[in-house]
């Protein structure tokens, strides 16, 4: 008993030792992060700043700015225990500046008894350009005609520098990419389940300040009807095609349950992926401005917008959205490159199964799914023709055929239109 005693105080006294050092000799400043690291700045910008502290903590941070004799404070935290890291964020709004100079000061310190227990003190002096005009922006394109589950373009002129341009639809932001004249370019979906009395479209840009711009442009909404589609699913097709998911679901071998989790989770994992994709797009338009190639002598089997019901003995188990066309020629039939461009993607992807994607530029991709064979690699410069692969059933694919989808910022569109020399001269060329 007495030497556990004994140890428990040892171990006390250690603690404290350890402590006490830290507050002796922590010699070391805080250190202080600012974001965003912009020379300009928008009262609604907001700012994060980061404090960190590796010796005896974070005591208080403080943030001050100044314009001629005008002194506001935007923060004052003290933390009442030791952190080794803290985060804030505030914006220039309760400061009431005017357009100009202003100074901004950050101050830090720890617990450290250093300066006579004021703690060692980090300072940082930041000079920024308060910027309250918002960029304007002058879309120059005529005609924007868009079909529902389509895609529309539109170009645009902005008075200054901004840091990020593009069109929002609903939720989403299209980004947009600078011509060599200086306009903005930008290739946007009508989504194929938005009401078309919500689709408005409209271009925004923010510049470096923070300040938003938005303009507004004449546009036509076309609607347009999708088939619905019933779909039966056999013991035969779960006993074939999930064993390919096993190691992607191991948690069970129920095969209706691998089905289901494949066609709703997984599905909605590569439409994230296929998102995340699209930021690798290139700038520049990589195709030739001629119609995309569609499959050589092939039937098409499902279209896009197909409202799919599925059964497994007779009782409906789901729903779903086709978000490509299904083109069945020869089995085995040589895939053609749609157009030129670079391949962003080679392998296997969830619900597509075999896939090649091909980045055509400023967020145009292709997808090529259910293939047996892919004879390209990630990286490939491929022309229009050139052969990627050889069609198959791998996937959730029934049968033999290609599954073609048409890719805007890695949202799906109608692939129709693209095929169409017509619809691009007058919707795609006529912007830029």
């Amino acid at each position: 008993m007495k030497r556990l005693v004994f140890g428990v105080i040892m171990i006390l006294a250690l603690a404290g030792g350890v402590a006490g050092y830290l507050f002796l000799v922590d010699k070391a400043k805080p250190e202080i992060t600012l974001s965003p690291n912009a020379e300009v700045a928008a009262p609604k910008r907001e700012f994060t700043l980061t404090l960190r502290d590796a010796g005896s903590g974070l005591k208080s941070a403080k943030v001050v700015v100044r314009q001629e004799d005008k002194q506001i404070t935007l923060l004052d935290a003290a933390y009442a225990t030791p952190v080794r890291e803290a985060v804030e964020k505030f914006t220039l709004e309760p400061a009431g500046l005017r357009d100009g100079p202003f100074t901004m000061t950050i101050t830090a310190s720890d617990r450290s008894i250093a300066n006579f227990g004021a703690g060692n003190v980090a300072t940082v002096d930041r000079q920024f350009t308060l910027d309250t005009i918002p960029p304007r922006v002058d879309v120059t394109s005529l005609a924007h005609n868009v079909r529902q589950g389509g895609v529309g373009a539109v170009s645009f002129g902005v008075s200054e520098p901004v840091e990020s341009a593009g069109v929002v639809v609903g939720d989403d932001f299209y980004p947009a990419y600078k011509l060599d004249n200086g306009k903005y370019f930008c290739l946007y979906v009508f989504p194929f389940n938005m009401d078309p009395k919500n689709f408005v479209p409209k271009v925004k840009v923010t510049d470096r300040a923070g300040n938003v711009g938005v303009g507004a442009f004449r546009y036509q909404a076309i609607p347009r009807k999708f088939r619905d589609d019933k779909i039966n699913i056999s013991d035969a097709f779960l006993e074939s095609k999930m064993p390919q998911y096993y190691n992607i679901i191991p948690d069970t071998r129920d095969n209706l349950q691998i089905y289901l989790k494949v066609n709703n989770d997984i599905r909605k994992q590569n439409a994230v992926f296929l998102k995340e994709l699209a930021q690798k797009s290139a700038p520049n338009m990589l195709w030739d401005k001629k119609a995309f190639l569609r499959l050589p002598n092939a039937a098409p089997r499902a279209g896009f917008g197909d409202h799919r019901t599925y059964f497994y003995q007779s009782k409906e188990i789901d729903q779903q959205t086709h978000m490509g066309v299904d083109l069945a020629s020869l089995e085995g039939a040589s895939v053609p490159a749609a157009n030129s461009g670079k391949v962003v993607f080679t392998g296997f992807l969830g619900i597509y199964g075999e896939t090649v994607i091909i980045d055509h530029g400023q967020g145009l991709q292709t997808l090529y799914a259910h293939l047996r064979q892919i004879d390209v690699k990630v990286g490939q410069d491929v022309k229009k023709g050139d052969i990627l692969g050889k069609t198959g059933v791998t996937g959730l694919a029934v049968g033999d055929h290609l599954h073609f989808g048409v890719l805007v910022d890695g949202r799906e569109s109608s692939p129709i239109e693209w095929w169409d020399q017509h619809w691009i001269d007058d919707n795609i060329l006529s912007k830029l």
